[in-house]
């Protein structure tokens, strides 16, 4: 009798239809049945000796809430017998509606009920109790989760406790995962957690990897992955976190008509194991990154967002860094200009922030320079040894792609078809700021010159569950004032950097903490609220709001 060992996480959801994906005990046909009478059902498939379904929901109505259930070769497996949690639910907006949009990034696994949390209480399982408290209330009608999903470099101790059942740990890559089996432990240990296990079943996620979900640095330099593809552990390493991340993450992202078209998704159905199929994907990946689209974009009424991949798909040869290749570019400026006058709002997402503290920016882009032969060999080893140690492979560390958003920014935000708002989005770096860019007088934008008719923002939060050291407390506090200004205009002159084609100040922030962003977007007005889970003496711990603001009125 097949049993549901993961999930379900509702997934794909717009005004008619809805993916469900769940992880079974068994070959299994998977359904899901609504209360209204709508239902779906799909055949599992097989990888790695684990069996998955996303099962597709249609001829839903939009602007409608429905409970439902799932039912594993016609037996009733969710909800959980006793769930102190309420019925799961699919919401399908309405084109008028308000779109409520949460964000983050960076989640290590909450510990076991009754352990000490080390770093605090986790933004995701307070969000959850909050819905669960009042499931009539306000919910966002979307969660986008911008990287680091899993930390397969920086496992738990009750992880590594596994792992050391299985293997020796003194053999690399040690406390850290190595294959697809030991990757399915990591997603067991983070969406079994019992809040977030409910909330992923009643809010539709988008996410998007970042380096933690394969390695720290993932595809820092062109030397990085040298190393990196020398030592004996590697291959499988990437194999397995590719995979992984398309069975558990990047299906359901995608709308029913893309998984229609989708040859990979085609050949895994067909057969009654896809491992090979899904491995020989993966290799193909890692031996041509173009040759695969990580990228992927959702409309939400009047609202775009572009989900970016800013790890997978760049270019590492030095003399022609990019942090997207030329398909990727492309697909992105087709996807911003199309039919700009069907959204008001566009959202760009993308693990890494675009605009960060000046300091660091004009740090990243002296890197560059150095590491590119610029001042010579020496500086150049010098620059790949600091890269690496400083973490210096941002936006800003790929000045032609940094300029080139800028540029395509300023387009898409120009003339009488601009949206009220560009807003990137964006964690990684363990704290929450907004900054805002402006463009100088007589600017070329695409569309005539001067700055764009749209707000341009950076929307940065992270960590949802993390640890904040105080370097990076006291780093990037200094990293935004006007002294760390000064120091970063010294080192980009030493590099020979230009100045930035677009100049940005920041307007609230730095905080830090366990956290989310909540966007709000009705018609062409935006606004914004910063949240943090915070223990509260005698009681549960709970999201307070640290400032919420107008970005458009």
């Amino acid at each position: 009798m097949a049993g549901l060992r993961l999930g379900p996480l509702l997934r794909y959801v717009d005004g008619s239809s809805a993916t469900v994906w769940v992880e079974t005990s068994r070959p299994c046909a998977a359904e899901v049945r609504c209360a209204d009478g709508t239902r779906g059902e799909a055949r599992s498939f097989q990888i790695e000796g684990h069996h998955y379904a996303l099962v597709p929901v249609t001829g839903l109505t939009p602007g409608t809430t429905r409970s439902y259930e799932v039912l594993l070769d016609g037996k009733r497996v969710w909800p959980l017998p006793d769930s102190p949690f309420p019925g799961s639910v699919i919401h399908t907006p309405s084109e008028d509606a308000p779109v409520r949009v949460a964000f983050g990034s960076c989640r290590w696994a909450a510990p076991p009920a009754g352990e000490k949390d080390p770093v605090g209480p986790d933004a995701l399982d307070t969000l959850a109790a909050r819905i669960a408290g009042d499931p009539e209330g306000e919910r966002p009608d979307v969660l986008l989760l911008l990287g680091d999903q899993v930390y397969a470099d920086e496992t738990s101790p009750a992880t590594r406790r596994w792992l050391a059942a299985r293997r020796d740990l003194s053999d690399p890559p040690g406390g850290e995962v190595a294959d697809y089996e030991e990757y399915t432990h990591l997603y067991y240990e983070s969406w079994l957690d019992p809040e977030i296990r409910w909330l992923l079943s009643t809010v539709p996620s988008c996410m998007i990897f970042d380096d933690h979900d394969v390695i720290d640095d993932w595809n820092t330099s062109a030397a990085w992955l040298r190393d990196m593809r020398e030592t004996g552990w590697w291959q499988e390493r990437l194999m397995s976190g590719l995979m992984s991340y398309w069975v558990h993450q990047h299906l359901g992202n995608l709308s029913l008509d893309e998984l229609a078209a989708d040859p990979l998704y085609a050949a895994v159905l067909g057969v009654p194991d896809g491992t090979d199929a899904l491995r020989a994907f993966a290799a193909g990946a890692d031996a041509d990154s173009a040759s695969v689209r990580w990228s992927y974009r959702r409309d939400f009424g009047r609202v775009r967002l572009l989900m970016v991949d800013s790890r997978a798909a760049r270019v590492l040869a030095e003399e022609n860094r990019s942090m997207l290749d030329a398909g990727e570019e492309r697909w992105l400026r087709e996807q911003a200009l199309d039919r700009r006058e069907s959204y008001d709002h566009l959202l760009i997402g993308t693990s890494l922030p675009w605009l960060l503290p000046h300091l660091v920016h004009d740090a990243e882009a002296w890197n560059a320079s150095l590491c590119r032969g610029d001042k010579g060999a020496r500086w150049a080893r010098f620059g790949e040894d600091l890269r690496r140690k400083a973490d210096l492979e941002h936006w800003a560390a790929f000045p032609a792609s940094f300029d080139a958003l800028a540029a395509l920014i300023a387009e898409v935000g120009s003339g009488p078809e601009a949206p009220a708002t560009v807003l990137v989005l964006s964690g990684d770096v363990h704290h929450a700021y907004v900054a805002e860019a402006t463009w100088p007088s007589g600017a070329s934008t695409g569309a005539g010159s001067g700055a764009p008719d749209a707000r341009v923002l950076q929307l940065t939060c992270s960590p949802v569950h993390n640890s904040i050291p105080l370097s990076i407390r006291l780093g990037f506090r200094f990293g935004w004032s006007a002294v760390a200004r000064a120091l970063g205009r010294r080192f980009a002159r030493h590099g020979g950097c230009g100045r930035p084609a677009v100049s940005w100040r920041k307007t609230s922030g730095p905080w830090f903490g366990n956290q989310l962003m909540t966007l709000t977007l009705r018609g062409r007005s935006a606004r914004l609220r910063l949240e943090q889970a915070q223990e509260t003496r005698g009681a549960k711990p709970r999201l307070e709001t640290v400032v919420e603001s107008d970005l458009v009125p």
